[in-house]
């Protein structure tokens, strides 16, 4: 226990259950040792503590550490009644270091400790959340550059209805943007955690100790402390901002994953799973399910709610540390994993999937999809954009009822015997930057490769 003389009794056995996060919390035990390194720093600098001592402590932690990359710390944490990973760490310490052991939380708060160590998981976590989402997005860079050697059509939808060809590639890049967003959202939860350091803050008030609260933040890679105790110690917007960053990431996988299970579909046929990235069922033996992508929808959803619930957990809680921010420390380290994982797993899946080029660009003009360049060229002849839309409505519904496309007896009709009438046409005769023109695709492919290799080097 890390209190004593003020009660009398125990603590109910229930309700300190109750009130444990330990099984929560000990994925963080490691970075909790490095929080602990750098108070030790502090303690040391502000010569609180001399030279054996602070040696006798490094070491306890760092034999701590090492029964935390062998497994061992877990069991051992298990076997008792602690709070948190954090008490955990401070008993194993003791434990090692003897008598030596009780000097490691002079000047320390646990509402100091719990801030920065959580810092510290961000800031790793966070530039691990990057580099992911930019392995997918150069994985998409690849594909994106291999679609458009091939010249791949297909009809792009809005509202899951047929609306314009555009070249494969721009989808996928379109995918590789995504990622990129979220890698940019995760570096600067990176930067951010690195600003300020809670440790020395203590309970909310500083310390009357003379710590080096700079030797302490410039040991463990932080920018210099934090400026208000009080503030330092309540303060969770980088946990959260790192909940949000997953949260999105996961998202931008959960999008194309949508398009990608439904043109899956043999209505679609556009893509086939290799079996490496399907399954079968139970019941029907002609099945194979894009699970995958299902379950990095499934993920994305999880994500969101943990986000939502750890966003709620600080709403009107007052300054400083209260009880409830452990259950937003829950909500941080249940929702960061499996967004993270959802992320590799739409790399790994995207890896095995394969285009059925003729199929797609096949069907790249159905559903009337060039109607739109035809409105275009209407314009260019002199048309208002009402009146395009109405002179080309009507074609479209006179070839409707003929069962028949668009053709060049529409665009001569239409007066603009020229226009594109089929779907090669419709995305060669693109104007605009940022379009489905071959030259403006290639264009945004490199520009993606260059976003990932700079954003790759600020992590390096």
């Amino acid at each position: 226990m890390q209190w004593g003389g003020r009660f009398a009794s125990a603590p109910d056995a229930e309700l300190l259950a109750f009130g444990s996060s330990l099984d929560v919390d000990l994925g963080i035990a490691r970075w909790d040792v490095q929080c602990s390194h750098g108070h030790v720093v502090a303690l040391h600098s502000g010569e609180i503590i001399g030279d054996a001592d602070a040696e006798a402590l490094h070491d306890a932690l760092a034999a701590v550490e090492a029964e935390i990359d062998d497994g061992s710390f877990d069991a051992w944490a298990k076997r008792g009644t602690f709070e948190d990973v954090h008490g955990a760490v401070d008993a194993r310490v003791r434990e090692h270091a003897g008598k030596t052991g009780e000097l490691l939380h002079a000047g320390r708060s646990r509402n100091d400790q719990v801030a920065t160590t959580l810092l510290l998981y961000a800031r790793d976590t966070a530039a691990n959340g990057a580099l992911a989402c930019l392995d997918v997005a150069a994985l998409c860079a690849d594909r994106a550059a291999d679609a458009l050697a091939k010249q791949t059509l297909f009809a792009a939808t809005t509202h899951w209805q047929p609306a314009q060809p555009v070249l494969l590639a721009l989808w996928i890049d379109a995918v590789a943007q995504g990622f990129v967003r979220a890698a940019e959202r995760f570096a600067r939860v990176a930067a951010d955690a690195r600003r300020f350091c809670p440790l020395g803050s203590a309970a909310l008030a500083g310390s009357s100790l003379p710590l080096d609260r700079a030797a302490a933040a410039q040991a463990l890679g932080f920018d210099g402390p934090s400026h208000n105790a009080l503030d330092s110690v309540g303060d969770r917007d980088v946990p959260l901002d790192l909940l949000h960053a997953a949260a999105r990431a996961a998202v931008a996988a959960s999008r194309p994953s949508e398009e990608l299970v439904i043109w899956a579909t043999p209505a679609f046929g556009y893509i086939r799973l290799d079996d490496a990235a399907s399954t079968g069922s139970s019941l029907m033996p002609q099945k194979r399910n894009p699970d995958p992508f299902e379950l990095v929808r499934g993920f994305g959803a999880r994500a969101i709610g943990a986000y939502a619930g750890a966003l709620a957990t600080v709403n009107g809680m007052a300054l400083s540390y209260h009880r409830d921010l452990q259950e937003t420390k829950a909500q941080v380290l249940a929702g960061v994993p499996p967004a993270l994982a959802a992320v590799d797993a739409f790399r790994r899946a995207f890896a095995h999937v394969h285009f059925r080029h003729d199929t797609m660009n096949a069907r790249a003009g159905d559903g009337y999809t060039v109607a739109t360049d035809l409105a275009d060229a209407v314009i260019l002849a002199g048309a208002t954009a009402r009146e395009a839309h109405r002179a080309v409505g009507e074609r479209v519904l006179l070839a409707e009822d003929h069962g028949r496309p668009l053709d060049r007896d529409d665009a001569v009709a239409l007066g603009v015997p020229d226009a594109a009438v089929d779907a090669r046409g419709s995305v060669l005769g693109k104007r605009t930057a940022g379009s489905t023109h071959p030259d403006s695709v290639a264009a945004a492919i490199a520009r993606t490769r260059h976003a990932i290799a700079a954003l790759s080097e600020t992590l390096s």
